[in-house]
């Protein structure tokens, strides 16, 4: 089990960077306001699923088809845990050469991003994750299965980090 227990850096400042250079790096963990985001998904999404696996079939085949609308409600309270579990994988940590990644329940992936390798880090919002007020920081390297993301940050801290590994890759791509 991880020993680690990652806190929100809700405010980062730039003159805290949050990179440490011993062995165990402090880890970042996303802010609450991602999980609030993806549970009102899963409640709009599979409450629509609800009515049309219930309602429908309950108008045109009889009440006993109605029962189908039990099955996205369980769905619905399975995936409101899931979702807790999930969020709480997703951390990342920046070291002095790169930038740590951290996520998954199951099946448990880390990304290590050298700074050196960065060729584009950018900042992206969706319209529901402007409404939460959320930005994702997505990191481009040569390799293209690099799946380098950090989903449901500030905006402003995005664009503070995007900065900072936007600047931390031009000083070590330098002398490539």
């Amino acid at each position: 089990m991880d020993t680690v227990s990652p806190t929100y850096a809700g405010g980062m400042e730039t003159g805290s960077p949050h990179v440490t250079t011993e062995e165990e790096p402090e880890w970042i963990a996303l802010p609450p306001g991602l999980l609030k985001m993806r549970r009102l998904l899963l409640v709009v999404w599979l409450g629509l699923l609800t009515l049309a696996a219930g309602l429908v079939p309950g108008l045109l085949a009889g009440p006993g088809w109605a029962a189908f609308a039990v099955l996205p409600l369980a769905l619905m309270i399975w995936g409101w845990g899931m979702l807790e579990r999930n969020w709480r994988s997703w951390r990342y940590a920046e070291r002095a050469d790169d930038l740590l990644i951290s996520r998954g329940v199951l099946w448990r992936e880390q990304t290590v991003v050298p700074y050196g390798r960065m060729q584009l880090v950018e900042v992206t919002s969706g319209p529901v994750e402007r409404h939460f007020g959320l930005a994702s920081v997505q990191l481009h390297t040569a390799a293209a299965a690099t799946d380098a993301t950090i989903p449901g940050l500030d905006p402003a801290d995005a664009e503070r980090l995007r900065d900072r590994l936007t600047e931390l890759g031009e000083a070590r791509s330098a002398g490539l």
